[in-house]
């Protein structure tokens, strides 16, 4: 594979943060992508809605070692929002973020508005089931449409060769496995493991929503899902298991909690043994802040 240097083509629309290329349209995105097409050269795609930290960064760093090019997109979806959601109030600074992308080694960021994505007069939507159904589905109905559907668009306007997304929304990148090979989209699609802070707390950009008391609490999601995870691996029963994970997690102060539910690793499907490979996925509320983390849980380990 081409060593990852900076792009030897022109760079394609304006440009902030040690020179790093931001790419505001679809076409200054075409452009520049098939101008490393000529070179020769493999692309890969990290989509994200930007306020990013080293979780993301770990997705731009993987997309190294995968192409010869990574492209980091940063838009704020407004589609897989409800009205009542955060889309206003959800962490913006792209001018931080662009100066990251480039100490990671990303080769250029595409940051569209929403008028370059939605135009006037947009009217399609698309549906999905299978692994959208329940979990953040149940409680954000309009969510994995949403992504479904700015996915979709940046894999096209992108055409990238493969596409990384991080295992923290695990339920959202099961989505997006089963709606590519649905729609026959040919992009690979990588996941990464989630990266945690040192005590444990899936990186987040909503963690920014957390007060000090509450940031000092919200690990115990984590905890309480990595030993409930330890026990079903042993054999420990299901409901036991989940009705423990709610009381230690409301205990260490968490409030509503929407779900706690062990899955099938691959189809999402409700499991009630460990069989196979599972994952325990939880998403509860610390304040303002709706967290949601998962744990692999492997039988006999």
């Amino acid at each position: 594979m081409t060593p990852t240097t900076a792009p030897t083509s022109p760079p394609i629309g304006n440009q902030i943060a040690s020179a790093l290329p931001v790419l505001r349209t679809v076409e200054d995105l075409r452009v520049q992508v098939a101008a490393w097409r000529r070179e020769g050269l493999t692309v890969a795609l990290v989509p994200t809605m930007g306020a990013l930290h080293d979780g993301h960064l770990g997705l731009v760093r993987h997309g190294r070692e995968l192409a010869d090019r990574v492209v980091a997109s940063v838009f704020v979806n407004p589609t897989q929002f409800a009205p009542h959601e955060d889309f206003d109030r959800y962490p913006r600074d792209e001018s931080g973020d662009a100066a990251k992308l480039a100490s990671a080694g990303c080769h250029a960021l595409y940051a569209p508005s929403v008028r370059a994505m939605y135009p006037e007069g947009f009217a399609t939507a698309i549906s999905v089931g299978g692994p959208a159904e329940g979990l953040c589905g149940a409680f954000r109905p309009q969510m994995f449409g949403g992504v479904a559907l700015v996915v979709t668009k940046l894999f096209l306007q992108a055409l990238p060769d493969v596409a990384v997304f991080g295992e923290k929304d695990y339920q959202q990148l099961m989505v997006i496995r089963r709606f590519t090979r649905d729609l026959d989209i040919p992009v690979r699609v990588e996941g990464l493991p989630t990266v945690r802070e040192a005590d444990g707390l899936a990186m987040s950009s909503r963690n920014a929503y957390l007060s000090a008391d509450e940031r000092a609490r919200a690990p115990e999601l984590n905890r309480a899902l990595t030993a409930a995870a330890d026990a079903l691996a042993r054999g420990a029963e299901v409901d036991g298991a989940l009705t423990g994970i709610r009381g230690r997690i409301a205990e260490a102060g968490f409030g509503t909690i929407d779900y706690v539910e062990l899955r099938d690793a691959e189809t999402l499907e409700p499991v009630t043994a460990v069989t196979r490979p599972a994952r325990l996925l939880a998403a509860a509320w610390m304040g303002k802040a709706r967290l949601i983390d998962n744990v692999p849980v492997i039988p006999g380990v």
